[in-house]
């Protein structure tokens, strides 16, 4: 039986319809990572919060004091977060937020609004995420309907000096907006682990930005998960190869 095998979670870089009317099921690893890329975003959300590449880069070029406006510096337990979708990743980023006793409002019309209370959060619509956080963290796929969801109509609905972090797929953000919201101050610090285009060109506004953290897409990784991502990929493989019922079909195939 043929197949295509993901290399990952996302499967936006792979033509499902096509695959599907071939006939040709495609799977991904959908549970490797989950806590790699949580302590990820979770970095990165405590850099935007108390800025402290910015400080660290300071002492480097060997002057001492505050790196940043002191209106810069924020305590998590003040703010209000956005987690914009609540899949795996996701749900670990909030269990290692409530301790910092932070607001959580997650937006994912795909969960039932009784599983987000449970987990200690409040439902809101998008609009309603975008208006009253002061961070946003990014957890979605890559589709049609999320490609460029934040952009400058939706960056505009947000708090004046908000802050986003990244850590799911380059493509939700349209960058020439984010760049020209980081310019303005209308977005006061960014952190991505994944960027549009991708790798980042060198020169790139984003690059020169003291308040843009970013990381070469590499928050998934640690030998333990890429260990699993590899192990889990040839079995996928070897399991069709051996006729076998294929888990984790992405695009409606049956084995």
């Amino acid at each position: 039986m043929p197949v295509i095998v993901r290399y990952g979670i996302g499967v936006d870089n792979v033509d499902l319809k096509a695959a599907a009317a071939k006939g040709i099921p495609v799977c991904n690893i959908p549970d490797y990572c989950t806590d790699e890329v949580a302590d990820h975003t979770m970095a990165m959300i405590l850099d935007l919060v108390r800025r402290i590449t910015s400080n660290a880069l300071k002492i480097r070029s060997g002057t001492w004091g505050l790196g940043v406006p002191m209106s810069a510096m924020h305590s998590l337990k003040d703010m209000t977060v956005g987690v914009v979708a609540f899949g795996r990743i996701a749900r670990e980023v909030v269990n290692r937020l409530k301790p910092f006793k932070c607001q959580i409002l997650v937006f994912d019309p795909m969960v039932d609004a009784a599983v987000i209370r449970a987990a200690g959060c409040v439902p809101v619509a998008l609009d309603e995420l975008l208006t009253r956080s002061d961070l946003i963290t990014l957890h979605c796929p890559s589709t049609e309907t999320t490609k460029c969801m934040i952009n400058a109509k939706s960056i505009a609905r947000m708090k004046d000096g908000a802050m986003l972090v990244n850590a799911s797929r380059g493509t939700l953000v349209n960058t020439d907006d984010l760049v020209a919201a980081l310019r303005s101050g209308k977005i006061s610090a960014a952190a991505m682990d994944v960027t549009d285009p991708e790798p980042i060109p060198a020169g790139h506004p984003l690059t020169g930005m003291e308040n843009v953290l970013i990381s070469a897409h590499i928050a998934a990784i640690s030998p333990q998960s890429v260990k699993k991502l590899r192990t889990d990929a040839a079995n996928l493989a070897l399991t069709a190869v051996r006729g076998g019922k294929l888990p984790n079909v992405v695009n409606g195939v049956k084995t």
